[in-house]
């Protein structure tokens, strides 16, 4: 599959990640559906994207709008060829407060309910898209990439609900896989490590810094750009298929 002329459906698209993603597509010739909550962000990268970029509001805990949203993307763009599935949120609490309280469920409701859950009917409604192409030369008909985390294998205090949410995610890649292979369908999953993205934008410099220093090589806080590389290369290699790529510099997550 080549990124030129392909279009890429992208939930989490307006921001982080998913924005230096549909970037790198529509540099590259391709188009993108940016699926994201309601506001202003999506629309802007859309309109400074030009024509090759489309927004589309959705709440991936709601089905119904996922459905919608899915579909309008189909018809956006011609045809899914991709899908980037990188909405989720990365809350922090621990087990027990200092008074004793215990976590709350509702929040680890949420973090399921967006992390995972809207993940997969994301993916079970662009699978159906995806089924109806045309099969390319080699018979393939489209691939989906999952984002999971360093944390599903080193959580840190404080991410219990976080890493469960990713680890349900790496723990789907390789039968999601299995399950469309015949429809020539490949799943991907990256686990990044600490990304230069809007959820650190108010992180103290000096917190920067030590997460910064978790990666081996090379130093310092992930570059989205190396992310959204990672995602075209999945696109054009097809024997790429049913594996979790760390993206992390060799680092692991310590416990803090």
């Amino acid at each position: 599959m080549k990124v030129e002329n392909s279009g890429v459906l992208i939930t989490g698209g307006a921001s982080g990640l998913g924005e230096a993603t549909a970037r790198l597509v529509v540099a590259k010739g391709g188009r993108v559906a940016l699926l994201d909550l309601p506001g202003p962000k999506g629309p802007q990268l859309a309109e400074e994207l030009g024509e090759a970029a489309h927004f589309i509001p959705v709440d991936v805990t709601v089905p119904e709008e996922v459905e919608e949203a899915v579909g309008g993307a189909a018809e956006a763009l011609g045809q899914i060829d991709a899908a980037l599935l990188a909405a989720g949120i990365a809350p922090a609490h621990r087990m027990i407060t200092k008074d004793g309280d215990p976590f709350p469920l509702d929040l680890f409701r949420l973090t399921i309910e967006i992390n995972l859950i809207g993940m997969f009917d994301s993916a079970r409604h662009v699978i159906v898209q995806m089924s109806r192409n045309e099969p390319g030369a080699n018979g393939e008909r489209g691939l989906v990439v999952t984002v999971a985390s360093v944390a599903a294998f080193e959580g840190q205090i404080g991410q219990a609900a976080y890493s469960a949410s990713k680890g349900g995610i790496v723990g789907l890649t390789v039968p999601m896989a299995r399950d469309v292979a015949s429809l020539g369908i490949r799943v991907m999953t990256i686990a990044p490590g600490i990304m230069d993205t809007p959820l650190l934008a108010n992180a103290p410099d000096d917190l920067k810094e030590r997460l910064g220093a978790i990666s081996q090589f090379p130093p310092g806080l992930g570059d989205p750009g190396a992310f959204a590389l990672l995602v075209t290369q999945f696109m054009e290699n097809t024997l790429l298929n049913g594996e979790v790529v760390r993206l992390d510099g060799a680092g692991r997550m310590p416990p803090r």
